[in-house]
């Protein structure tokens, strides 16, 4: 057996390179419930002697965590009372890709089970494959882009830490989407994340400058949903680890400032299993009743939804009008006001979903946009008209505005609860409140600025 692309590895060809000395470290990486990889850098001949056909164990608590790694009681799957026992990470053999960033180094995607071997209803992951396996109930196989965008800075990450990320240097200081000059300025550390991405397997398109001082945005081409989102998460970690390399930091959170934030526009479209585009169709637009009804569920679930679109505090700073991100639910034909912007032609015609940011875990947002769509075919709903003009000023559903908001409305969702079960809903019901809860005790520099001497 031999991979199918340049920096994927077969199993055989993952085992002849350790026997032959060419890569020593194997990490071994889960995804939390950010969307962040963790796991374990494995030592490569103890891999091959031990693990080959094995998992790794690990903390359950990686599942049950807060961004800053703090333990949060009330969950049903680990608590202190429970011992925070193990879980294991079983690697997914098909996942394998060089590291080209670090040195002789690949990485093994991992699925999370119990230590029996049963699977954890809440991993990401998890969740994901659960959505493919109900699209090849109507043997459909879904395939997906992620756009991320991120902001560049000169500063490095541990600058930034001390000066409590203020008053940072972007890498450009004016608008430079579409320039080709403004570009060229970090095109040395642009380049290296391009060329290191395609090592490790990805098909890079593009890179462009985006309108955030330092933004930027590198494009990949789609793949199928749950190797695109282990590549997105590749891609995330990568990206960073050669920021730093090279002196820089960048960011990918949803709203740095007061300017256009880091958006992860999602492509998405079917395909039947003779490789047919399930989308394109006779009807108006060039539509399939199919991808009328999908389409409309989404428009119709995405507020109860978009928790798993929108899934953190300042994911909801970003929704602005006149911003690029989206506020009204509404769809449009190549319509950048619309949450939901249909593009392609023919056979490529597809859906971009405008809604999550940078920071979203793309495992789950993929997940509520497929199960949104099987929805809305299941209950052949009708799709409304296209909406022309600008969606910012339109009387139609909104975005919600705060995480407290979204987690409401996703604890209240029969469409979640049947798509994803009880488990899963109210083990990120539970996540959401909690960050809801150390947002409302912290105190912010915009407080202190307003506070401290005029109040």
């Amino acid at each position: 057996m031999t991979s199918s692309a340049p920096g994927r590895l077969s199993r055989d060809e993952l085992v002849g390179l350790i026997e032959r000395g060419e890569i020593d470290t194997v990490m071994l990486a889960m995804t939390d419930m950010y969307g962040r990889l963790q796991g374990k850098r494995l030592d490569a001949s103890f891999f091959v002697e031990e693990l080959v056909h094995g998992a790794v164990e690990g903390c359950s608590y990686l599942l049950t965590s807060d961004v800053d790694m703090r333990t949060l009681d009330g969950f049903a799957l680990t608590s202190w009372e429970r011992g925070y026992g193990d879980l294991a990470f079983r690697g997914d053999f098909s996942t394998i890709r060089r590291v080209p960033w670090h040195e002789k180094t690949a990485i093994i995607f991992a699925d999370v089970e119990t230590v029996d071997g049963r699977p954890v209803a809440p991993s990401p992951r998890q969740i994901l494959k659960q959505q493919v396996a109900r699209l090849a109930q109507h043997n459909w196989h879904g395939f997906t882009g992620t756009e991320l965008e991120f902001i560049v800075f000169h500063d490095t990450y541990e600058d930034a830490w001390k000066n409590g990320y203020r008053d940072l240097t972007p890498v450009n200081l004016y608008n430079v989407d579409y320039s080709l000059q403004g570009t060229s300025r970090v095109e040395p550390l642009l380049g290296r994340i391009r060329r290191s991405m395609r090592a490790a397997g990805m098909v890079v398109e593009s890179l462009k400058g985006e309108c955030n001082f330092g933004q930027h945005e590198i494009a990949f081409k789609y793949d199928q949903l749950v190797d695109k989102c282990d590549e997105h998460g590749l891609f995330k970690l990568g990206a960073k680890e050669i920021a730093a390399q090279e002196g820089y930091s960048l960011t990918f959170m949803a709203k740095y400032d007061q300017r256009e934030g880091n958006s992860c526009h999602i492509h998405l479209s079917l395909r039947d299993d003779e490789g047919r585009p399930v989308f394109a169709g006779s009807g108006e637009h060039g539509f399939s009743p199919v991808f009328e009804h999908f389409l409309a569920g989404q428009l119709a679930y995405a507020r109860e939804l978009s928790l798993f679109l929108a899934p953190n505090i300042n994911s909801y700073k970003r929704f602005v009008e006149g911003s690029f991100a989206p506020t009204a639910l509404l769809w449009g034909m190549d319509n950048r006001t619309c949450a939901f912007r249909v593009v392609g032609h023919g056979e490529s015609i597809r859906v971009e979903c405008r809604i999550p940011g940078g920071d979203v875990n793309q495992y789950l947002a993929v997940s509520a946009l497929v199960a949104a769509g099987l929805r809305g075919v299941r209950e052949s709903l009708e799709l409304p008209a296209a909406f022309e003009g600008n969606a910012y000023t339109a009387d139609a559903p909104r975005v919600p505005t705060s995480l407290q908001e979204a987690l409401s409305l996703f604890d209240a969702s029969v469409v979640a609860r049947e798509a994803f079960s009880d488990e899963v809903v109210d083990h990120y019901v539970h996540a959401a409140r909690s960050e809801v809860a150390a947002y409302g005790a912290a105190v912010t520099d915009w407080e202190r600025y307003r506070g401290f001497e005029r109040l």
